[in-house]
């Protein structure tokens, strides 16, 4: 039977033709096939409200193409249309031209299959729809065809050999859809026309063909992100027209082709990075004019070969954690326009080449990690285009050059772990742009230059072991973005400079071992997210600011000065002894302290005691009455709870029994409660605390259903999935579960307490402005390492199915643990992570489209809900909510991008001097929550994008200048 809404349209169909004779009559065959197809579109965005059917022919409609009066083109590319593929459009048969890139067209790939008996058709692109199913073995018949695009669709089988068979094909793209694991089919060689073969993440297995190397018009190779093995055939050498070749994100061994590059003269670009190559870098290969090479992330060993250098365009070269040695070749840079260098993690020895920078267009210079030497060339103090330099963990010496210290566009200047000499120079002034300055552990010495304070858009300032002098300048107050300041094992002295309050972003202040002197400032107390403070080993007097208590500090030290009077009361406590010793002249009620000064006036000592006498009394009374009651309910709960009959198991080494536990959950210690149980916040002997969640009885599952037996299943379902799964897991970014206690009726897990609850109450409470994006960006990049250690590196793979913003919990430092496993599953891995549920886990707002009608299970699912929780760090919004009407948060962020632009988006909170970092994160996001799982980037993927947004901190003086990415919109 026809669907209802098929009859509708045939209905339709029929009154044009037989109820409306004066319009339909003028409108010859074609355009009543094309009215037909219209009829089977959703068209919201009315791009085809012109194809009018009073018309005499279709030939002026929107995406239509005559060549006299018959229709040879039709391209209706990005025009938001869903619904089944028109097979009508078959009757068109002097078609050459189809397009319907990007839209929603939902239908299974058979049904295109009698395109075939199109005759003259020589362009096919489907790109970016949701297409299904195998694809039909017909299109292997087509006589004429060019181009067959078929990618980011939702294709499923091996591919087809039978493509092969096309011989006129110039373009063939495959890329981005879930095929079955196959092998590239042989037959691809025989396509002698081909100029472009994208086969990007479409799950191949094997080894590359040797037939490949029969392809000589080929111009563009994309084989990456894929489970190719082997080594690379010796015939890819024999492209010879080709200019480019992606061959990343595979397992390809062994060495690259040693002979042959020579006749690749059209190659511009080679990136073979992250695979397990060996070897050298062939000589040959350098010999050729090449624009990019990256042959990162190896094991590749030898130098690299001089011939680099003679390369008159290579603007991109990355070898980084390989183990190259050598030296870099003296006039690298000298004869190209090299913007991008990063040789970090290898053995590479000697000096800087001076001409890196010749062509002023080196934007990020990389050398970390290696034994490079010398001092830095004074011809890169010149090198304006610089915006990225890393040098740490080197041997450098020597000072470095004035005008390298003021370049005007670098945002990071990392010279870590060197010998470098000399100071800061004042041309420091004109590094505008500069948002981390990280000195650390070199020979540094001299005062620090006032115009350190000139530095708007500085965040970190580290200077720890160096040998700097003298005060701290005034002008270091002004640093409003400053986030870190670090400058531990110096030589510093003189006091503090007044006006630190403007520090409102500052998290961790490291002044430790210096000679500092004069009174803790009052200011201290003022800085609400500092969490990290280090005055130990200095000389500081006077008494520590009570104003302290104010903050969340999560380690501090004052030990080793000169202060005195009275500990803070919040930190008169023996677990903080060590944070004070050294100061003769402090006191506090911790042993060890002041005791031989405890002397006070006899007067006030005589009416203290008084005072507390009558207070004992008061509170004695109360305490009777409190503990007649806490003993009768005492009594109920050890009536309700023997526990002698508990079971436990732990997963750490423990220092507290089950009996502590158990005495604490009472109500007053309760500090959440949701569909599964309570959470309790004990606070055990030695001064830690722990969360306890204490899973429902069976009796309350009951009341809320009538199915009793369900109920049972699905606690004892959520509960070894939780033990089974963080049992196991040892990792910084999971919840830590240290035991759990186990009786007949009752089921306790024990986790280490995050003092800062869940991201998501924290986000849309009042709090959220404790939130900054400093903060914010580490939870995400938290998080995402955390699930990134589920998905690839557990074995098997670990999908949580319930990431949220409720899930993900703080530490004291605003650190981040993935919590909450009692839905997560284990992959199959021989079932290719495709797993079906019998139910639907996840929570509203977070589900990913195709979960909720497959039910599914694979990371995927989860990158989607960790895609949401990045667009609620950005928007601050929740996923669910009145103000987006029906649509989530997703839908309400691209709808007000297209509408109203970014300011309406970001979250207003948030500095507009982070708007880059920002809006590069948020369209991480939106590539998390594509509605096609294929385009979602993995976890392990998603973890590197985010490093690389982390070392791109670049700050800008307003919200200007500014584009999202159009193709995640």
């Amino acid at each position: 039977m026809l669907h209802r809404r098929q009859i509708h349209h045939h209905l339709c169909f029929l009154l044009l033709v037989f109820l409306s004779p004066t319009n339909v009559h003028c409108l010859n065959r074609e355009g009543l096939y094309l009215q037909r197809a219209k009829l089977g579109f959703e068209d919201p965005n009315a791009v085809l409200s012109d194809w009018n059917p009073r018309d005499k022919t279709p030939c002026k409609w929107n995406g239509v193409v005559c060549d006299s009066y018959s229709v040879v083109s039709l391209d209706l590319s990005s025009s938001g249309l869903s619904g089944p593929f028109p097979s009508i459009l078959c009757r068109l048969k002097n078609l050459t031209f189809i397009s319907l890139y990007d839209n929603f067209i939902n239908s299974t790939v058979p049904d295109l299959a009698r395109l075939a008996d199109l005759p003259n058709l020589k362009y096919l692109d489907l790109t970016g729809n949701n297409f299904s199913g195998y694809i039909p073995e017909s299109f292997g018949t087509f006589q004429k065809l060019v181009v067959l695009s078929l990618m980011e669709n939702l294709l499923e089988g091996a591919i087809p050999s039978f493509l092969g068979n096309i011989s006129t094909l110039k373009q063939l793209n495959l890329s981005y859809n879930p095929f079955s694991p196959g092998r590239i089919p042989p037959e691809f060689g025989n396509l002698t026309n081909l100029e472009v073969l994208w086969l990007t993440e479409t799950n191949l297995v094997g080894e590359i063909p040797g037939s490949l190397g029969r392809l000589s018009r080929l111009i563009d190779l994309d084989l990456a992100y894929n489970s190719l093995t082997g080594v690379i055939p010796s015939s890819v050498t024999e492209l010879t027209a080709a200019v480019q070749l992606e061959l990343y994100n595979n397992s390809l061994t062994g060495e690259l082709p040693s002979r042959g590059w020579s006749n690749m003269t059209s190659l511009r670009r080679l990136d073979a990075s992250m695979n397990e190559l060996t070897g050298s870098i062939p000589a040959e290969l350098c010999e050729l004019p090449l624009e990019s090479l990256n042959l990162y992330e190896n094991n590749l060993r030898g130098e690299l070969p001089d011939g680099i250098a003679n390369s008159p365009n290579l603007y991109e070269l990355k070898l980084f954690r390989n183990q190259l040695s050598g030296k870099l070749p003296p006039n690298l840079g000298k004869s190209s326009p090299l913007r991008w260098i990063d040789v970090s993690t290898n053995s590479f020895s000697g000096r800087i080449p001076e001409n890196l920078c010749s062509n002023g267009a080196l934007e990020e210079m990389l050398l970390i990690e290696n034994s490079f030497s010398g001092e830095i060339p004074a011809s890169l103090g010149e090198c304006r285009s610089l915006l990225r330099v890393r040098l740490g963990h080197n041997r450098f010496s020597g000072e470095v050059p004035a005008g390298f210290w003021g370049l005007p566009h670098v945002s990071l200047l990392e010279l870590i772990g060197n010998s470098f000499s000399g100071g800061i120079a004042k041309t420091i002034a004109g590094a505008s742009n500069l948002s981390q300055l990280i000195l650390s552990e070199n020979n540094f010495s001299g005062t620090v230059p006032e115009e350190i304070g000139f530095l708007d858009n500085l965040m970190e300032f580290s200077g720890n072991d160096n040998k700097f002098s003298g005060s701290l300048p005034g002008s270091i107050v002004h640093l409003g973005q400053l986030v870190k300041l670090d400058l531990h094992d110096n030589e510093f002295s003189g006091e503090i400079p007044n006006g630190i309050h403007s520090w409102k972003k500052l998290n961790e202040l490291n002044l430790a071992n210096n000679e500092f002197s004069g009174e803790i400032p009052v200011e201290i107390g003022d800085l609400a997210v500092l969490n990290y403070l280090d005055l130990s080993g200095n000389r500081f007097s006077g008494k520590i600011p009570v104003g302290l208590q104010n903050l969340k500090l999560n380690r501090f030290n004052f030990s080793y000065n000169h202060l005195a009077g009275n500990i803070p009361p919040m930190y008169a406590k023996g677990i903080y002894k060590d944070s004070f010793l050294g100061n003769p002249g402090l006191c506090g009620d911790i042993e060890g302290l002041c005791d031989d000064k405890r002397e006070v006036e006899n007067t006030g000592y005589i009416w203290f005691l008084r005072s507390f006498f009558i207070l004992a009394v008061v509170v004695l009374i109360f305490g009777v009455i409190w503990f007649y009651f806490k003993y009768k309910k005492f009594k109920k709960v050890k009536k309700t709870i023997d526990r002698s009959k508990w079971t436990l198991m732990s997963f750490h080494k423990l220092g507290f029994s089950e009996e502590e536990i158990l005495s604490a959950l009472d109500e007053d210690n309760v500090i959440g409660s949701g569909a599964s149980g309570k959470v309790y916040k004990v606070v055990l002997s030695h001064g830690e605390a722990v969360a306890v969640k204490k899973l429902w009885g069976r009796s309350k599952l009951a009341d809320e259903s009538d199915d009793v037996e369900k109920c049972n299943r699905l606690q004892n379902d959520g509960f070894d999935a939780e033990v089974d799964t963080l049992g196991k897991i040892r990792h910084k970014n999971i919840v830590k579960l240290w035991c759990c206690c186990v009786t007949r009726d009752c089921k306790l897990l024990v986790y280490e307490y995050m003092p800062n609850g869940s991201l998501g109450d924290l986000l849309h409470s009042t709090k959220s402005g404790l939130l900054d994006w400093s903060i914010r960006f580490k939870v995400a990049m938290d998080a995402a390492e955390g699930l990134s250690y589920l998905h690839h590196d557990c074995v098997p793979p670990i999908v949580h199915r319930d990431v949220k913003s409720n899930n993900i919990l703080l530490d004291a430092d605003f650190g981040a643990r993935v919590a909450d496993f009692g839905v997560a599953k284990v992959v199959d891995v021989k079932g290719m992570c495709t797993k079906s549920m019998s139910i639907i886990a996840g929570s509203c707002g977070y589900i990913a489209p195709e979960y909720a009608y497959t039910l599914r299970v694979n990371e995927k699912s989860d990158i989607y809900s960790f895609g949401v929780v990045i667009l609620e760090l950005v928007t601050g919004k929740p996923p669910i909510d009145p103000e987006f009407g029906e649509k989530d948060l997703v839908k309400w962020v691209c709808s007000t991008l297209d509408q109203k632009g970014i300011d309406h988006v970001i979250d207003p909170k948030l500095d507009s001097c982070f708007k880059d970092e920002i809006c590069r994160v948020m369209n991480i996001g939106l590539l998390c929550t594509s509605p096609l799982p294929i385009n979602r980037p993995s976890m392990r993927r998603v973890v590197k994008m985010l490093q690389e947004i982390g070392t791109k901190i670049e700050p800008k003086n307003g919200w200007e200048r500014w584009e999202i990415d159009p193709l995640l919109l």
